[in-house]
């Protein structure tokens, strides 16, 4: 039993995924930019096509000013070159106009039927000085209007940010039905758990001891109570999985072998999140390790030297990082979002030898949100007007 109630309750699989390394994210030794692994399209396309092919089941395409690929031209790119996986896209809420991004899903979930969902943040502009309290509130409104979008026929919105009135909802009816594509959120501020607990469907955590994890379910279980609801929650980790422990740790030592601890704070602070209190409780798992990086058995914070946000890694033999994902699950976890250095070559590692043991489902297919032939949507099979 979980150890809150969960909207999954009755399915004892989990939506494996992978990760796209859009954002200048990729290398063989951490801190050490290699040209070879630049995040441009024939590179990281393929990273997404392979795990499309070993069977992960949604892949998350994040966002960030950096050199890299955006998030929503990469994520059309892949629609009519992947086959099965789900690809969970980030929006930075206010970036867009909420009617044309609602515009924008409506058409990228019709390219993919079905196959989308997204990723809401709530980071800062690049160069914007707005307050946390700012932020949220725009992604509240933001996803409150997107809620219309999807749920009815006609937009009628009054917040502190935006005001809309009268618009008809023809243009932005998605593909997926029964409320849309599934919102995925991740923070640690009590204004991110209160959009959370409130709009969402996947609360998702970064890396911290079993304890607080535990403790992080049950504050968001709480807060979702009290607005009537019931969600589910991921996890985003890092993956150093070989076939011994041994092999694993001295995987992990060579990652970090050539960093240089300056150029790993560069890496750090160039992000847009990297001020954030999420990070800065990552930054905390480095503290807290041992003298080798582990903060408990088989997680790792050495990752956390050189990236912002998601800082530590799952570390050990198949056997050991089976565990630590049937631990997670019997807490509550049933979204996964899993990565490793350099990314194709531990999508296939992984793929290989941890997915083909691990029962998978797809999130929107189980909320029922897929129809099984094209919909009534003005851009499905609808009267057109």
């Amino acid at each position: 039993m979980t150890i809150v109630p969960v909207k999954s309750a009755d399915v004892d699989a989990a939506e494996v995924s992978w990760f796209a390394p859009i954002c200048s994210d990729d290398y063989r030794h951490l801190g050490v930019p290699d040209g070879d692994l630049r995040s441009s399209w024939e590179n990281t396309s393929k990273i997404v096509q392979r795990a499309d092919e070993l069977g992960f089941r949604n892949c998350l395409c994040p966002s960030s000013y950096q050199v890299g690929m955006d998030t929503w031209t990469f994520a059309s790119g892949l629609a009519p070159i992947t086959q099965n996986i789900n690809l969970l896209a980030a929006i930075r809420c206010g970036e867009v106009h909420p009617v044309m991004l609602g515009r924008a899903v409506a058409t990228l979930d019709h390219m993919m039927k079905g196959r989308l969902t997204l990723n809401v943040i709530s980071s800062p502009f690049p160069g914007e000085q707005a307050s946390s309290e700012y932020r949220y509130q725009r992604s509240t409104e933001v996803v409150e209007i997107l809620r219309q979008c999807w749920t009815q026929d006609e937009i009628n919105y009054e917040g502190e940010i935006y005001n809309l009135k009268g618009l008809t909802t023809d243009p932005v009816r998605p593909y997926q039905q029964n409320g849309g594509p599934l919102l995925y959120f991740g923070g640690y501020s009590p204004d991110a758990v209160e959009l959370c607990a409130k709009h969402c469907d996947v609360y998702l955590m970064w890396p911290e001891p079993e304890e607080l994890i535990a403790e992080r379910i049950q504050n968001v279980a709480a807060r979702a109570t009290a607005h009537g609801r019931t969600i589910d929650y991921g996890l985003r980790v890092h993956m150093i999985v070989r076939d011994t422990e041994q092999e694993a740790y001295e995987y992990a030592d060579e990652l970090v072998s050539k960093l240089d601890d300056e150029k790993g704070k560069e890496i750090r602070e160039r992000a847009l999140d990297a001020k954030n209190y999420g990070v800065a409780l990552q930054a905390a798992n480095r503290d807290r390790a041992d003298e080798f990086g582990f903060i408990e058995p088989h997680l790792w914070a050495g990752v956390g030297r050189a990236r912002s946000g998601c800082g530590a890694a799952l570390v050990g033999s198949v056997d050991q990082v089976m565990s630590k994902i049937e631990a997670y699950q019997k807490m509550g976890i049933r979204s996964f979002i899993f990565s490793g250095y350099p990314h194709l070559d531990e999508c296939e590692i992984f793929g290989t030898k941890v997915l083909p043991h691990l029962k998978t489902c797809s999130m929107p297919h189980l909320y029922g949100r897929v129809p099984d032939e094209t919909p009534s949507t003005p851009l499905g099979n609808g009267t057109r007007k």
